[in-house]
């Protein structure tokens, strides 16, 4: 009875602290990457990730969305390195790749699709227009706490904001597929 009434309350507040830690998890990439200390970021980022896969039901799926979403993510943030629209002063490794923080934040973004972001999944149209307007001005926030420049203003947040309206439909549309929190 004990395990069902704690089963319950996690769930009617996950979302919240889901949304939470996922605040103070790009606090800590954004602000380590600032600093020259992007490990930092990355390594509670994994605990994060880690902590939701094992409170998961069916943890192969959250698996393969946070995998999935950490690729796809990943890859869009290097083209916009690769094509000169945005520089990472302090914590590019591998030229033309885009630092490893923010493959990290795309996991931990990955994480809170079946929970924080759950009510998005019957909202598609209202995701695009999220991330068109929520991609661009978090990178905006990024770069007022030194992690990240814009090299070319206009250019970057447009590619942003058409980027993001693609990618959260996407990423919607993922974690339906893949939602290991429901069984």
């Amino acid at each position: 009875m004990a395990r069902i009434f704690t089963r319950k309350l996690s769930a009617r507040w996950a979302p919240a602290l889901y949304f939470v830690l996922g605040q103070v998890g790009w606090f800590a990439c954004v602000l380590g990457a600032a600093r020259g200390m992007a490990y930092l970021g990355i390594a509670l980022v994994l605990l994060l990730i880690l902590l939701h896969v094992l409170r998961a039901e069916r943890p192969a799926l959250e698996v393969k969305l946070v995998a999935t979403v950490v690729l796809i993510g990943g890859a869009w943030e290097s083209a916009l390195v690769c094509f000169g629209l945005l520089a990472y002063p302090h914590s590019t490794v591998i030229r033309g790749v885009a630092p490893w923080w923010l493959f990290a934040l795309w996991g931990l973004f990955a994480a809170q699709f079946n929970t924080t972001y759950r009510w998005l999944k019957s909202r598609v149209m209202a995701g695009a227009l999220l991330g068109a307007f929520a991609g661009p001005l978090s990178f905006h926030a990024g770069a007022s706490l030194g992690a990240v420049r814009f090299v070319k203003v206009v250019p970057a947040t447009v590619s942003l904001a058409l980027g993001w309206a693609v990618l959260l439909p996407l990423i919607i549309m993922l974690s339906r597929r893949w939602d290991g929190m429901e069984h």
